[in-house]
Parts: C-alpha cells; structure tokens; sequence
C-alpha cells in the first residue's frame, strides 16, 4: 500500500509539473474599442439635462457644471444617444421599472464593444482566434447567462471548447481582477492562451437628475462607455509572439470599516452606484501601505533607500476613476508630476470606462515606449493599481518588456 501511495505521489506532481508553464504570464496583446457617438464633457450638462428633461432643475444643473469642470475630462463617448433615451421614458421615471429594457440595450452594447476591443488584440497578437483556450469577459453593464461571453466567443469565432469565465459588479476593479484571473490560468496550464475583454456601457446606471441624491452626479460625470482587450499566455512562442508586460505578482487588499464607501446594486430601475465624500481621502492614507505588503516580498532592486519607498523608480498604471483620486495617488506616493500621465490622459480623452479603463492606460505606456517618448534609461518595473467596492484596492507588479525604440510598431 505504501509502495502504491508514494508511486501515485509521484504520478501526481510529474502531471502537476508538465500542466505549469516554465515562466511567467505576459500581456501578449492589447485591443481597445469605443462607440461612436462623442459628447464633449464642456457640452455634456446642457446635453445630459436637455435629454432628461430636467433643465428646470438649476440648482443641480450648476452642481453638475462644476463637477464636469473640475473632471479632467474633455470627452466621452457613449451606446446610447438622445434617439435611445427618447424611446424609452421609463429610463427618466423611477416610479416605472427599467431593468429589463436596459439590459437589452446593454446587452448588445457590451457584446459589440467587448468582441471590437478583442478582434484588435487577436491582430494583433497574430495568431488565428480558434487558438484561445480561455475566454474571460468583466462588465458591470448586465447580467444574465448566457451572457456576453457566449456572445463574444461566437463573434469572434472562438472554438466552442473553449473555457469561459464571466465577472459581474465588480467596478472598476474588474479590469485587473480578470487580468489577475487570466494570470492564475496562464501560470497552471501550459500552453494556454487567456482572452480577456473589459466592456462598459452606462446606460444601465443612466437616469434623470435626482434631487434626493445629488451625489448620483458625480458618476453620471465621470462614466462613459468602452472597452480593452489583452490576451495573456505564459512562454512566448518566437517569432510571432511578443511580450508587452510580464505579470509577475498580485495582491488585494480590502479597507476595513469601508463596505459603505463604494457600493454597487442592481435594482428595479437599472444601476446605482453610491461612493462616499471620503474615498480620496481614505485612499491617500491607505495606498502606501497596501503597495509596500504587495512590494515587500518580492525584494526589487532600487525599491528603497533605506529612508522609505523610492516610488518614483516605478512606472505607474493607476486606474483614473477620477481626478481626485490621483491626485490622492500623487500626494500619499511623492510622485512627481507626470508618473500618473497615462492615466491622466485616458481620464482626459475617454473618462472613467470602468473595467476597461485599466487596459486603457497599460495601451497608452505602451504606445509611448513605441513611439520613443520615454527614455532608453526609463523604468521598467511598474504597478497597476486599481480601486473596487468594498474599499478594494489591487494591486498587480508587472515588468515592461524592452525589445529597444521602434517608430511607428503599433
């Protein structure tokens, strides 16, 4: 019997040993998509009061200009358009239910977007679609099954084997969350290939300005619609493969005593997402801590002087879910100015897109060592940080794959 036992341990780790690939998970590929309908955030009160027929509210339409003007954001791009607000008057009356018209609308929405963003990568990536093993798709914008992963396997021609996994709710932390899932199945089964698509339509949280909760502004602010693709694998197969981002470790972290701070429910009447006043500050007095657990292990060079983090060695992928909250980055971290100018700029050019958002930012550092905006001596270590209900905070350490400048390599 003992013979038997130390015979099938043996079995069992050889098997173990042959499904884990020899390196790590890298970022092989990356696609993005927006819709096409474009509101310029300077135009959007006059927009988003004039479709919800609210102009008559002045107080909050002053509210809202205020946040829009202090947003950082130039513009945004959304599914919907005034044609789909007009159709549906049950959207602008809470006394009516909308769920079920919303996520038809969503539904398609977030299909479209999610297979645009993930055709790009697959071109990228330049291997034929019918070679991913593994399909994960994050979105806040609906939930039902078969859901958007079904949808988008069978757009792009996935073979019908393969492994799909589905994040709902999860904020803006979804982004990261499926690209640390895709990591995990990279890592334990050789070979594989690992799509994820990140897509966000904001019509599901979309509705008339409330005078009982003005907070509601700041999100109908700050969201827009969009998507990010990356395909993720483990031991690059030369020539066609070519690493952009090499994952190397995850962490999570949740703030104890802030369950309320950030929270999403879905209800009769669509979306609601509720963020407290206090976010930016919880963060500022919250982040350095969580990004030394997460750093502190993995003992990197030029990390620390002995004196404290050396955080401006690092490159910086920081969700943009606002302009306060990277201000709350820069001052808790010393960063210096321009350390958060990925994140600044897609704040700027797409607003807050949710799961998608993050691929985003990881596209724009890419396309500045491409286009030879960064320095050959720039750093290569780098951390993606990105905030979810609860309050969340992952965090995943990644390492920029320097192959030299090429102009134009998009």
């Amino acid at each position: 019997m003992a013979s038997t036992t130390t015979q099938s341990t043996i079995v069992l780790q050889d098997l173990r040993q042959a499904q884990r690939s020899d390196g790590p998970a890298a970022v092989l590929a990356i696609g993005t998509a927006i819709p096409a309908h474009c509101v310029r955030q300077d135009e959007f009160t006059d927009w988003y009061f004039r479709v919800t027929k609210s102009d008559h509210l002045a107080k909050l339409k002053e509210k809202m200009t205020r946040i829009c003007d202090r947003s950082g954001i130039e513009k945004r791009y959304f599914h919907h358009t005034e044609e789909t607000i007009g159709r549906h008057p049950e959207f602008l009356d809470r006394a009516l239910p909308s769920l079920d018209a919303r996520q038809r609308v969503t539904a398609d929405a977030v299909a479209e977007l999610a297979t645009a963003a993930a055709a790009r990568a697959i071109a990228e990536w330049g291997r034929p679609a019918s070679d991913i093993t593994h399909l994960i798709v994050a979105t806040n914008s609906c939930a039902g099954e078969p859901g958007a992963d079904l949808r988008v396997a069978a757009l792009l021609g996935l073979r019908t084997a393969v492994r799909r996994t589905l994040l709902y709710l999860h904020g803006c932390s979804s982004g990261l969350a499926a690209v640390r899932v895709a990591k995990d199945i990279a890592e334990n089964n050789r070979g594989s290939r690992v799509l994820v698509a990140c897509a966000h339509a904001a019509l599901l949280s979309f509705g008339a300005p409330d005078e009982a909760r003005p907070d509601a502004l700041v999100t109908t602010a700050l969201f827009a619609d969009g998507a990010g693709s990356v395909i993720v694998g483990a031991d690059p197969a030369d020539p066609v493969e070519r690493p952009i981002f090499h994952l190397v470790s995850t962490a999570q972290a949740t703030l104890p005593g802030t369950e309320r701070a950030v929270a999403i429910s879905l209800g009769e009447n669509g979306l609601e997402y509720r963020t407290s006043v206090e976010v930016p500050a919880l963060v500022q007095g919250s982040v350095e801590r969580c990004l030394v657990d997460a750093l502190a292990p993995l003992g990197l060079p030029d990390m620390s002087d002995g004196r404290g983090w050396n955080w401006n060695s690092l490159l910086w992928a920081v969700h943009p879910a606002s302009r306060a909250l990277l201000d709350s980055y820069e001052s808790a971290l010393g960063l210096q100015t321009g350390k958060l100018a990925a994140s600044r700029r897609v704040l700027s050019e797409y607003g807050n897109m949710l799961s998608a958002t993050i691929i985003f930012v990881l596209d724009k550092i890419r396309r500045r060592r491409q286009d030879c905006e960064m320095e050959e001596d720039d750093c290569q270590w780098g951390v993606m940080s990105v905030l979810g209900p609860g309050l969340t905070i992952e965090t995943m350490v990644f390492l920029l794959h320097v192959s030299g400048c090429q102009q134009g390599d998009h």
